[in-house]
């Protein structure tokens, strides 16, 4: 099993990743946004993903979302294809963006959104620590991302104030 950087070359994972985010969202009952191909693609051909593979077969992802002109930075969309769960490579996955996140943002503050405790305690163990939506972006380019998860009405109806997700913050301060 490899994590590396993605690039262009592993476009053709897009559909494979779309799909088992979508599943894994259905599976669960949770609110997981939707991205399309077009969209993980762009990340790889960006330098701002990464992808877990085992040979040539899909295994997980993770990309990079950058907002407020830097100013903060979210590691998004990880999924680890059903295959490969609780191995531990989901945990994998978020140590080496959030690496890569802290080397490409040096300064930036590193943020998720997350109803999954496995994800809670794996952003808990690299630093991070629980916030209030007030305390993330206010970019409204980053909680359209949100339009697409089922609970999209409760962030709307509390003027983004909270949702079911929690917010989890990394200052590098």
């Amino acid at each position: 099993m490899k994590i590396i950087i993605a690039n262009k070359s592993h476009a053709s994972f897009a559909e494979i990743i779309c799909t088992t985010i979508e599943e894994s969202a259905k599976v669960r009952g949770t609110g997981i946004a939707r991205r399309t191909p077009e969209y993980v693609i762009s990340k790889m051909e960006k330098g701002n993903a990464v992808i877990a593979l085992d040979g040539n077969k899909f295994a997980g992802f993770c990309y990079i979302e950058t907002w407020s002109h830097e100013k903060y930075v979210a590691n998004s969309g990880l999924i680890v294809h059903p295959d490969y769960r609780n191995q531990g490579l989901a945990k994998d996955i978020k140590e080496v963006i959030f690496k890569y996140s802290r080397e490409k943002y040096p300064s930036a503050k590193i943020f998720g959104i997350t109803t999954g405790l496995a994800v809670m305690k794996i952003n808990y163990e690299l630093g991070y620590q629980p916030v209030t939506f007030s305390e993330l972006t206010d970019d409204d380019s980053f909680w359209k991302g949100c339009q697409t998860c089922k609970n999209y009405d409760i962030l709307t109806r509390t003027e983004r104030k909270m949702c079911l997700c929690t917010g989890m913050m990394y200052d590098p301060e």
